[in-house]
């Protein structure tokens, strides 16, 4: 079972990471409109799925603003911003900040996601939300990346998770 920190204290993960060339779990997710949004599975283009805790902290916030920056970066994929959120805060913040190059998704319903990829937060005072990763999944539907940040309260590498996108064949 994967770990992560927060402000240095460890915190178990519920469910079991994805390795690199596994089949990525497709799963349903809301999107901002309460519309399902399925991730993961062959979906014909290079998915970079960001997963945060919520955007209605700094770091996610910094995060998802560097994603949507970042985003013709890699053309022809699709950013994903996960989080247990609720679809309304996750559109109300993308509309405050300007942010039209990735799309939000929500796992409040079943928690799906987090236990599909591994990423649920099982104790601790996050309990129940998911911690910080990034998942790559090429066009054939196998996870060509995956990024766990080991301390929740710190941004991911940017600089791999984008290199490693461009490598994914599109």
């Amino acid at each position: 079972m994967a770990t992560v920190n927060l402000k240095g204290n460890p915190f178990k993960l519920a469910g079991k990471l994805p390795e690199v060339g596994d089949a990525a779990p497709e799963v349903s997710l809301a999107g901002a409109d309460l519309s399902e949004k399925k991730v993961g599975g062959a979906q014909g283009k290079t998915q970079i799925l960001v997963v945060v805790p919520s955007v209605d902290t700094p770091v996610c916030a910094t995060e998802t603003r560097k994603f949507n920056e970042s985003a013709a970066a890699v053309p022809g994929a699709e950013i994903t911003v996960i989080s247990m959120d609720l679809p309304f805060a996750a559109k109300r913040f993308c509309a405050a900040e300007g942010i039209k190059n990735v799309s939000t998704a929500s796992d409040f319903r079943r928690k799906e996601f987090a236990k599909a990829y591994g990423v649920l937060i099982a104790e601790g005072p996050l309990e129940g939300l998911t911690c910080r990763a990034i998942f790559i999944v090429g066009k054939d539907g196998r996870l060509a990346y995956k990024q766990l940040v080991p301390e929740v309260s710190q941004e991911p590498d940017y600089a791999a998770a984008l290199a490693a996108a461009d490598s994914v064949p599109v």
